[in-house]
């Protein structure tokens, strides 16, 4: 994994509050919950997933979303791929999908922290 990506994730870490540093397996490690299911991710202090984490772009990347903190969560493999197969090509015309976009976008808020805070 490439260091500005490890970089990122530790900037996701820092601005979600679900993310704590902690003691895990006999390891220091960022523990926290996956955006759509809230299953344990665990991130190594460097920024390499543990777990299966992976970054989730919120609102598609091919559908105008960006690479903004905003729009960034992390989420297991299972979560993510199941989401980019079965939602983010029927983003312009199910409503449903966009339902689920604004669940993520609202939990992602809520789970909003000051990096200066991690």
């Amino acid at each position: 994994m490439s260091s500005a990506k490890r970089r990122r994730i530790l900037e996701i870490v820092a601005t979600d509050s679900t993310f704590e540093r902690t003691d895990h397996r006999g390891r220091e490690v960022w523990l926290g919950k996956c955006l759509h299911c809230n299953t344990y991710l665990a991130i190594s202090l460097e920024g390499e997933p543990i777990s299966r984490a992976t970054i989730e772009h919120i609102i598609p990347r091919v559908h105008g979303g960006t690479d903004a903190l905003e729009n960034l969560g992390l989420a297991c493999a299972r979560c993510n791929q199941g989401k980019g197969s079965r939602h983010d090509r029927h983003f312009d015309r199910d409503p449903r999908v966009r339902q689920l976009v604004d669940r993520l976008l609202e939990r992602r808020r809520e789970r909003w922290r000051d990096p200066d805070d991690a």
